[in-house]
């Protein structure tokens, strides 16, 4: 993006917007704090915010808690705490920077968060199931898990009309009918069929329009960095998925997208090397970390973890809206579990996804807090490199420990993956 670009049209709305809806959101959870209100507390992957909000239950992300703290340069204090505490330095950071949050009456650095009243998880993240346990001893709250079963094995997932996903959705639409009493039950509000379809309509909105923003990034130069300004994007899919904000915010992203796409405006840096990343950001140093690519003019253009973390919002797979309770367990069933095929087996999209955008290369960020991620991503590099003739870096880090992470050990990785860059790409480094 040039001076001159900046401001022009709806360039930048989608940061200003991001950043004002969390301050409000936060805001919110604030005020709910004070009123001693109980909150739903759910997961990224699988979150059901369609189905909390229908009983107006404050919804609480834990993952987006503790990534802030790492964001916001304070996690060290909350690791410390909860390892006082009693936790192992070895387990995900996000649950010990929660741990500590709950000690801390909800204290975080942009707001206060109530308590949770009741807690749900999927089994898309092998933690979130302890991690709700904690909940439930700190708080006798009750807690809910919705199982939902994952692909078979690494190739096309089953799609609605086979039997086999028929038969997974005939499950889980058990399990949420399961669920609503006890939402009922915890909230005081009666289960509305018609507001649960309302908010199916706005997250419908929302996938389809997350879609579109990642496939704008196919353009040259790409619109936005997947990592810096896409988790910006993607704190608002998770935080105000099922609303009339969040359907508004994709359909206004949509348009600048479009809008620099078609006029040719790009990143704030020049934009000479396409890279895809693998993994979680490394949130300590999360600027710096972003700089360091920008500085040799890397951008990313796609990741991972925009589809992951988005509980597969990027599918754009809508749920139908003649039956709510039977389309929600029907698009959780396709989105998610193609948020977890992304974890689990990277090759396939990854080629899919090189191409469709142009990579040049492909970042490989395994962490200390977090095994599920992690596991496998050497394996997957090697997949990826017998499969293509793609360059990769594996560099390793954490997404909320500074104790492991080292800014000038990343940097001699990430400089010499340029100039391996470079040798195979000589126009683009300005070499003749």
């Amino acid at each position: 993006m040039t001076p001159e670009t900046a401001g022009t049209g709806p360039v930048g709305r989608g940061n200003r917007e991001g950043a004002r809806l969390f301050r409000e959101w936060f805001d919110e959870l604030s005020t709910a704090a004070d009123a001693g209100r109980g909150a739903a507390y759910t997961f990224v992957m699988g979150s059901l915010g369609e189905l909390l909000r229908t009983f107006d239950l404050p919804v609480v992300f834990p993952e987006i808690n503790s990534l802030q703290t790492a964001v916001r340069h304070v996690a060290h204090e909350y690791l410390a705490q909860a390892e006082d505490y009693g936790y192992s330095p070895d387990i995900c950071g996000y649950v010990k920077a929660d741990v500590a949050t709950q000690l801390r009456a909800g204290a975080l650095p942009m707001g206060r968060i109530p308590k949770p009243a009741i807690a749900i998880a999927t089994n898309a993240c092998n933690t979130y199931i302890k991690w709700a346990e904690i909940w439930e001893r700190m708080y006798h709250c009750p807690i809910v898990t919705i199982d939902l079963p994952g692909s078979r094995s690494d190739g096309p997932p089953t799609r609605p009309g086979h039997p086999d996903f028929e038969n997974d959705r005939r499950y889980v639409t058990a399990q949420l009918r399961e669920l609503i009493p006890v939402l009922e039950r915890v909230s005081g509000v009666r289960f509305d069929v018609d507001r649960l379809r309302e908010n199916l309509a706005h997250a419908n909105t929302l996938v389809r329009g997350w879609q579109r923003v990642l496939a704008f990034n196919r353009s040259r130069p790409a619109p936005f960095n997947a990592l810096s300004d896409g988790t910006i994007f993607l704190g608002v899919a998770n935080a105000y998925r099922g609303t009339a904000e969040g359907a508004r915010y994709f359909d206004e992203l949509v348009e600048e997208m479009e809008y620099k796409s078609a006029h040719g405006i790009g990143t704030t840096i020049e934009e000479r090397f396409r890279l895809l990343f693998v993994g979680v950001p490394c949130y300590p140093l999360f600027r710096r970390f972003t700089e360091m690519f920008g500085e040799q003019g890397g951008n990313f253009v796609n990741s991972t973890y925009l589809w992951f973390a988005s509980g597969g919002a990027h599918t754009g797979e809508a749920c139908r809206l003649d039956d709510p309770i039977e389309g929600l367990a029907e698009g959780m069933l396709v989105q998610v579990r193609d948020a977890m095929d992304s974890m689990f087996f990277h090759t396939r999209p990854l080629l899919a996804m090189a191409k469709a955008y142009q990579a040049d290369g492909v970042v490989y960020h395994p962490i200390k807090s977090c095994r599920t991620v992690s596991t496998g991503l050497a394996d997957s590099r090697r997949a990826l490199m017998a499969a293509a003739d793609l360059p990769s870096l594996f560099i390793e880090s954490d997404m909320m420990d500074r104790r492991v992470v080292s800014e000038a050990q990343l940097k001699n990785r990430i400089d010499a993956f340029f100039e391996g860059l470079a040798t195979r790409h000589p126009a683009a480094h300005g070499i003749a």
